[in-house]
């Protein structure tokens, strides 16, 4: 029998580059997303079309499955090897009919849309739903979305250990915003374990509105390198914590968390490292966000405190800025623009070195806003601008079975 399953990309709102340190960010869902029509099949592959261009991939659902030159063919690879040795051996595959209508390398998460749409895809096929170790490890939306992160990175997860992913070493962020996030709410979760920290609804008298840079956001090859680096140093950072300490702390936010001395000691680790200037600010960034930026962020939109809302967005764009230095000129241009077009807040959000910017306005303004930061990007640059796309949504509710 044939199902249709529906999955959201996400916005990250505020707390930027926080999940693969454990820390805690706010994201919603929204309704661009990929659309899949699920069919199970008699042969163990992973048998996928795109509605839209008919490019087809098929790749045997098995611990040694490799891309092919397959389109998507990494991502689909990664899937099958890992759902292959975890729960292996498949006896059933997958046909997918997919479309998606996100903007493919702009921040929208299309690519952990696209992990998790087939993780949930093979499961389907297999009744993995239905198993005890399933139930057991992945029987709540949350576990889910971190599970779908470590098929990604190729991290470890439960009784699983990790692989190789698709290559990128972020965190669990961008699944559980896909998995777990409301109608018209935004969510606040942490990571390392993944868990809810609290929520809010999104003030009915105002608009998200989303502008795509014309910047391809990709993760290969150098842009890839560029993007692990930031998880890198927060990874060299803890190890070397735990070898210091003794401690076997799982992310930086528990090394924070471990005594009143703490960020002291992490200072002093980050000041003997070569790259001391970056990561000394890295760690500034992250406590920021992580202790006063998401929690004051998630207060000014249950108030629907406009003005705090604006403060809280132009620190975390001056930490992506300053500290992550992960912006090109247009993202920095387009989050300045918006508002001087009357937006309410505006920043950057996903991987970086591209991708795209929100801005929340009042609903009645929207229409005048978009125009007006359209037109300052086209005047600025004419180039990117014609590649851009405009987006006006509202936080819409996480991945959903639509039969």
């Amino acid at each position: 029998m044939t199902r249709r399953l529906f999955v959201p990309g996400r916005i990250e709102l505020f707390g930027k580059h926080v999940d693969y340190g454990g820390g805690i960010s706010m994201t919603c869902a929204i309704a661009e997303g990929i659309t899949a029509d699920v069919e199970p099949v008699d042969v163990a592959v992973i048998d996928l079309e795109d509605r839209r261009t008919g490019r087809r991939a098929r790749v045997p659902l098995r611990r040694d499955a490799r891309p092919g030159g397959a389109h998507g063919g990494t991502y689909i690879a990664a899937v099958a090897r890992r759902l292959a040795r975890d729960f292996g051996p498949l006896r059933r595959g997958v046909r997918v009919l997919s479309e998606s209508s996100l903007p493919r390398s702009a921040g929208l998460s299309s690519s952990s849309a696209f992990v998790t749409m087939l993780t949930m895809a093979v499961a389907e096929a297999n009744e993995l739903t239905q198993r005890s170790d399933w139930q057991r490890y992945l029987g709540d939306r949350l576990a889910l979305a971190e599970y779908c992160g470590a098929v990604e990175t190729g991290g470890a997860f439960g009784p699983w250990s990790g692989e190789r992913g698709v290559g990128t070493r972020g965190g669990s962020q961008d699944h559980v915003a896909i998995l777990c996030n409301e109608e018209r709410r935004v969510g606040v979760y942490g990571y390392l374990p993944a868990r809810r920290i609290g929520d809010a609804a999104f003030p009915s008298q105002w608009s998200l509105l989303v502008a795509t840079s014309g910047v391809r956001a990709t993760k290969t090859g150098a842009a890839q390198a560029d993007y692990n680096r930031a998880a890198d140093l927060v990874h060299d950072l803890l190890a070397r914590w735990n070898a210091s300490t003794g401690r076997q702390d799982r992310s930086l936010a528990a090394a924070f968390g471990s005594s009143t001395d703490a960020a002291t000691q992490l200072d002093r680790l980050a000041n003997a490292s070569a790259d001391a200037p970056l990561l000394l600010a890295r760690l500034t960034q992250f406590q920021r966000d992580v202790n006063v930026g998401v929690p004051g962020a998630l207060t000014a939109i249950q108030q629907a405190d406009a003005a705090g809302l604006g403060r809280w967005a132009v620190e975390s764009q001056q930490g992506a800025e300053t500290a992550l230095r992960n912006q090109v000129p247009e993202t920095m241009f387009l989050a300045r623009a918006a508002m001087a077009s009357g937006a309410h807040a505006s920043s950057a959000f996903g991987a970086g070195f591209g991708g795209a910017v929100w801005a929340i306005c009042d609903a009645a303004d929207s229409a005048a806003v978009l125009r007006r930061w359209r037109e300052q990007y086209l005047q600025a640059f004419p180039l990117r601008a014609s590649r851009a796309e405009w987006l006006q949504l509202q936080p819409a509710a996480g991945l959903r079975w639509l039969d």
